[in-house]
């Protein structure tokens, strides 16, 4: 919960540029309007496909190459032309580095055949039959990613000679010799597989004219970037074609379409096409072919069993960083089903941190990009994806089947913002030098981090704020099934003034009125909202609260500072009272505020101030919009300040304004975090269900009816544990069904809450946090198996009538004056003062239905297996 430091922003939003200094030429070329910012680069948008004539006139325009549609005049690297494709194909193949590869894997295996022979796997008989060229036997597999380094062939040949080392020598050299041969085929199939094809300008002119006719027909109000963006971009691209560097595109990723959308904006403003990053599951017959002639290159999302693939992947990418060639990398990894943004991929930075590091280019220039859209064409796939349903396949038959009925949707307007790109040489420089790394942090993980996380702040930074997002909050940050038209308006006219004040944009549709704005959202809502008309006002209410969801969440980052100092002061708020026992103190504030950032860590993108500083800064921000309020603690008149505050003279509530006006400021803060509290509480008091330790004795001890002090309760050694493992995958789908059983019974109050990302996420921190252990099994097919660490099962103890504590819970099942005690029970007893007040709860999650539903819903045990504690490495966890 810290802020970036103003002087390393050095991707700052693009400013315009002085109209004296424009050129008109870029203006003429391009069709654009000198006297307009904001432009929307499809072509006559308003034409529909369906408007032959002059859909005709256009498409005989880009059959010509008629002005910038023949892309003759591009800012980049060249592409487009006659073996384009081949030559880079060929660095490849002859790298040094690959070469290198291909000879160490090639000496591994042959000397591991020559072992086979020595062990008695192959008969000497097979050998010289093989040397003499007899029709032989296939010769056995060899599994090189399960092999110790090479062993020196002089290893199998030590002691008396005899006339077999000769053949042995022979047979060494001829299966290593096959063996390279083999491994350099297979590196040309690699890299012809996963390359784009660019090779050809016509193609591109007719992809183009087929990209603009599609995104002019789904998005009817057009696709729209800044001028001023477009500009400065051009002007940086121009001196990065002067020096061969490469500009890497990284957009956020919310549809299949982000790849129409940036590269036909980049053809459209004349800059050269970037080689797209994309994963295996889109090559499919033909579409894959054309998305390969379109730029995308694809790549498996996993290397593992195979120790050449990376090698040639990695080199692939070098040479084209090599060429200047651009490239689009979605920082994601992959689509974010909840509208926010995703936690960064590292993979393809790690490339292009190495080709920094190995001067394979002089720099890379990162340009972060934001597409933001009024509706996306998978809302109702991610809704089904997010409630545990797999996901589905890409193929050709669901492209065409659907692709007509696309085509006839109007879904409104995609807003594309650039970053200004910045350089990546200079940033892992001032990181190195700035950055002080702990004993046992890996260096390069820590730079790569903050380079993937700056960039997410870049994308957040830049986005624009879309209408449908702004309704979506509102709608789902109220109290009540619904809201009349006359509130939804004013809530939506307050929520864009924060927006603004806090230095973001908000999509401007040159409409008049805060009331045509909401009509135009809810037009493109339609399903997702339902009207009411005939009451006394016309009422909206929120029908599809996952869909939703996934417009709320795009604004998430905008208050999640206000949120996190709502939800701290909501633990004071929610025990009730006369307004001075809802105050909060400085220092409580400050450990509240920490634990749920600390908690919630991975899940947003903080600044990178001191948690301090941006809680001073929040809290004053609040207190001049009269959100909060400062006040003696001796309940005197006399107006406090933040001084008082922080010395310990006032403690902090909510300010009286805000009580009059409903608490509509902080009860919105508070419901954009509580979705997220609610997925890290399931998450984390679902743990219990692995925890058959303490299980096993609640069972049984079911039918006991009086307390017995006497029972040995298991407990292991000091240092030695035995843990069940289950598997991973069988974790995510037990705990969402415990929370929709909960939610259908009051239990959870969101139920976006069983969203499977949020979850997924969850897991993850609890993980790093080193509650969760996880290790991969030793199959062929390795699986991820996962157990509760054993310095966090909790065990029984007799309370011997003092009653429950933070540090306990009461178990249905336990004999009188038992409970559970031990690391996890307090923290989820920390973490429920955060969630919102409900059916049955408060303050504590030893509600019995609850461990009821966790203890049924688990996942089966895979292998029990003994761990030494001393050996558990994890992070060390705040006093709770």
């Amino acid at each position: 919960m810290s802020e970036m430091p103003k002087d390393q922003l050095a991707g700052k939003e693009l400013q315009p540029t002085r109209k004296a200094s424009l050129p008109q030429e870029f203006f003429k070329r391009y069709d654009a309007r000198a006297n307009q910012d904001d432009w929307d680069v499809l072509e006559e948008a308003n034409w529909s496909i369906y408007s032959r004539l002059e859909t005709f006139r256009r498409l005989i325009a880009w059959s010509r190459g008629e002005g910038w549609r023949g892309y003759d005049q591009i800012l980049g690297a060249p592409i487009m032309y006659d073996g384009c494709t081949k030559e880079t194909i060929d660095m490849v193949v002859n790298s040094p580095d690959v070469q290198r590869t291909i000879q160490s894997i090639a000496q591994v295996r042959a000397t591991t055949l020559l072992s086979y022979v020595r062990d008695g796997k192959i008969p000497r008989e097979y050998v010289r039959a093989y040397l003499d060229g007899k029709k032989v036997a296939e010769t056995p597999s060899v599994d090189t990613d399960r092999l110790s380094p090479a062993v020196p062939v002089s290893h199998f040949l030590d002691g008396p000679v005899d006339r077999n080392v000769s053949i042995l020598q022979q047979f060494y050299t001829s299966m290593r010799t096959r063996i390279g041969s083999e491994l350099l085929n297979r590196t040309r199939e690699i890299v012809e597989d996963s390359a784009a094809r660019m090779d050809s300008r016509s193609f591109a002119r007719m992809f183009g004219a087929s990209v603009n006719e599609i995104l002019a027909s789904m998005y009817n109000y057009g696709a729209h970037v800044r001028m001023s963006q477009v500009l400065e971009l051009r002007r940086i691209a121009t001196e990065a074609a002067k020096k061969k560097q490469s500009v890497i595109f990284l957009p956020c990723h919310k549809s299949h379409i982000d790849y129409l959308v940036l590269s036909w904006i980049l053809y459209r403003v004349g800059l050269s096409l970037p080689h797209i990053i994309a994963g295996d599951n889109l090559d499919i017959p033909v579409v894959g072919s054309v998305l390969r002639r379109g730029g995308a290159m694809f790549i498996r999302r996993s290397f593992q069993g195979d120790s050449l693939y990376p090698m040639v992947i990695k080199e692939y990418i070098m040479s084209l960083l090599s060429q200047g060639k651009n490239l689009e990398v979605f920082i994601e990894g992959t689509r974010s089903r909840t509208g926010k943004l995703l936690p960064p991929k590292y993979g393809i930075l790690k490339y292009l941190m190495t080709a920094i590091r190995e001067n394979r280019t002089s720099d890379i220039l990162l340009c972060p990009v934001s597409l933001q859209y009024d509706s996306v064409i998978e809302a109702e796939t991610y809704v089904s994806e997010l409630l545990g349903k797999p996901k589905q396949s890409e193929s050709l038959y669901g492209l065409i089947t659907g692709g007509s009925a696309l085509l006839q949707l109007k879904m409104g307007r995609i807003d594309v913002r650039f970053q200004r790109p910045w350089s990546m040489r200079e940033f892992l420089h001032r990181e190195e030098k700035q950055r002080v790394v702990k004993p046992n942090e890996d260096r390069d993980s820590q730079l790569l981090k903050s380079l993937g996380y700056r960039v997410l702040s870049d994308i957040n930074h830049i986005s624009v704020i879309m209408p449908a997002a702004m309704v979506g909050t509102v709608l789902l940050t109220m109290r009540g099934r619904g809201i009349g038209r006359s509130a939804l308006i004013a809530g939506v006219t307050r929520l864009r003034e924060q927006i603004l004040h806090k230095g973001y944009e908000v999509a401007n549709f040159g409409l008049k009125s805060i009331s045509e704005i909401v009509d135009r959202a809810l037009s493109l809502m339609k399903g997702l909202v339902a009207e009411h008309n005939n009451l006394l006002e016309v009422t909206f209410e929120p029908v599809k609260v996952f869909e939703l969801s996934f417009y709320r969440n795009q604004i998430m980052h905008i208050f999640v500072h206000e949120a996190l100092i709502c939800a701290a002061i909501y633990t004071r708020v929610k025990q009730g009272g006369p307004f001075p026992m809802q105050r909060i103190g400085y220092n409580e504030l400050y450990e509240s505020v920490s634990f749920i950032s600390w908690v919630l860590r991975d899940e947003f993108v903080f600044d990178t101030n001191p948690l301090e500083t941006n809680i001073e800064k929040t809290v004053l921000q609040m207190l001049h919009d009269h959100v909060l309020a400062v006040s003696f603690t001796d309940d005197s008149n006399a107006i406090a300040t933040m001084t008082d505050l922080r010395e310990g003279r006032a403690m902090l509530g909510i300010a009286e304004q805000e009580r009059y006006k409903g608490r509509d400021s902080f009860d919105t803060y508070l419901f954009l975090i509580w979705p997220y509290v609610e997925s890290y509480w399931l998450a984390s008091v679902s743990l219990l269900a692995l925890a058959p330790q303490a299980r096993e004795f609640r069972l049984s001890n079911l039918d006991q009816q009086k307390p017995t002090p006497d029972i040995d309760y298991p407990r292991s050694a000091p240092n030695v544990h035995r843990v069940p493992w289950y598997l991973y995958k069988d974790l995510l789908p037990s705990t969402q069904k415990i929370g929709l059983t909960l939610y259908r019974q009051g239990e959870l109050s969101y139920y976006e809450s069983v969203n499977s990302a949020t979850l997924t996420n969850a897991f993850a921190r609890l993980e790093e946090m080193g509650i969760i252990l996880s290790r991969m099994t030793e199959d062929k097919k390795p699986t991820k198996l996962i157990a509760v660490s054993p310095l966090w099962v909790p065990h029984v103890e007799v309370t011997h009538g003092v009653a429950p504590t933070e540090e306990t819970a009461v178990v249905p099942g336990l004999p009188p004056n038992h409970v559970f005690v031990g690391q996890l029970i307090s923290y989820l007893n920390h973490l429920v003062h955060f969630r919102r007040e409900g059916k049955d709860r408060r303050n504590r999650s030893d509600n019995s239905k609850i461990f009821e539903h966790i203890f049924n819903g688990g996942p089966s045990i895979v292998v029990w297996e003994t761990i030494d504690v001393n050996r558990i490495q994890g992070e060390y966890v705040p006093r709770l």
